[in-house]
């Protein structure tokens, strides 16, 4: 992160809705009476299994997290103390979702706000950085700077990582998500993840003149998979196979781009032999496996989506 004459607001998280669940006092037919905002609050059904894979994926997203900005912000030579700052934050937040993955129930639940919160400020405060890092250079926000000065998507990958964390929370405890099905509320923050990142990989690619072909594969696939589960979540209860095929697609490119980021550093003078100069050059080898990440959490949502009322 660049230095910055003061820290960007903390983003609000996303807004939580609780509905009423089963009336306690019902007609001679044997249907509610009462209004809905009336009835009692009821605990959803507890889906241990998605709000794991959701932590797996907040695991693996605060992993490429941690390792991404360790790497850029070493080669920066951490000369503003902040830049230690998204270190601690994701390392926590790796350990945390490794642990709830385990025990989901064992932890208490203030900690467990505390470590989403500090996530998700983290995330929003990096990007303000981040983008005063681009304004501040001569001509701005030119195409010279967007390619090589500070990457304005890559804070935001830790923002997710707890949102993600946030989800597998509330889908086990929530009927209702910011006034929509869980299942629809996670396709829909996968999707802006998926269409984030791709952008992101769309920037630094078109930077390589896209000279590998398969550098279209994270630009394409994963705007696709995204309007895929949308289009998914408007029709719940049904199975959508297009969708979770294009979401494995999704999640075997992102291991598939590690490889070719990892051929690629070895094309470097030096290759690997030379590693400590060369992976600080690029590209960067822990940036892909956030495609992978985001794909298991939009699995996690078509399960919750194609899983009848």
């Amino acid at each position: 992160m660049a230095q910055a004459p003061q820290a960007v607001g903390v983003a609000a998280l996303l807004g939580l809705v609780a509905l009423a669940a089963a009336a306690s006092k019902r007609d001679e037919r044997g249907m509610a009476t009462l209004p809905a905002k009336l009835l009692p609050r009821v605990a959803a059904p507890r889906f241990d299994t998605t709000s794991r894979q959701l932590n797996g994926a907040a695991a693996l997203l605060a992993l490429a997290a941690l390792a991404d900005s360790a790497v850029e912000h070493y080669r920066g030579s951490f000369h503003n103390k902040t830049m230690y700052v998204p270190l601690g934050a994701a390392a926590a937040t790796l350990l945390a979702s490794l642990r709830d993955m385990i025990a989901p129930d064992a932890v208490d639940r203030r900690e467990r706000n505390a470590i989403d919160a500090i996530a998700v400020a983290t995330g929003v405060i990096g990007t303000g950085f981040h983008l005063y890092n681009v304004a501040k250079r001569p001509s701005g926000f030119s195409w010279l700077n967007l390619f090589y000065s500070a990457p304005l998507g890559a804070p935001a990958s830790l923002s997710l990582a707890g949102l993600l964390r946030r989800m597998a929370l509330l889908i086990r405890t929530r009927a209702l998500i910011a006034g929509m099905l869980p299942g629809k509320a996670l396709a829909r923050l996968v999707s802006l993840g998926l269409l984030g990142t791709s952008a992101e990989a769309a920037l630094l690619h078109f930077r390589g003149a896209y000279h590998n072909p398969a550098m279209i594969i994270p630009v394409t696939a994963p705007p696709i998979a995204a309007g895929l589960l949308v289009g998914a979540s408007a029709a719940p209860g049904r199975s959508h196979p297009l969708a979770r095929w294009a979401l494995r697609l999704v999640a075997g490119a992102g291991l598939l781009g590690s490889a070719f980021h990892a051929y690629g550093i070895s094309r470097n003078m030096g290759g690997w032999r030379n590693w400590s100069q060369n992976i600080l050059n690029g590209p960067p080898l822990p940036a892909p496996p956030a495609f992978t990440a985001l794909a298991i959490a939009g699995l996690a949502a078509l399960s919750l989506i194609e899983r009848r009322r």
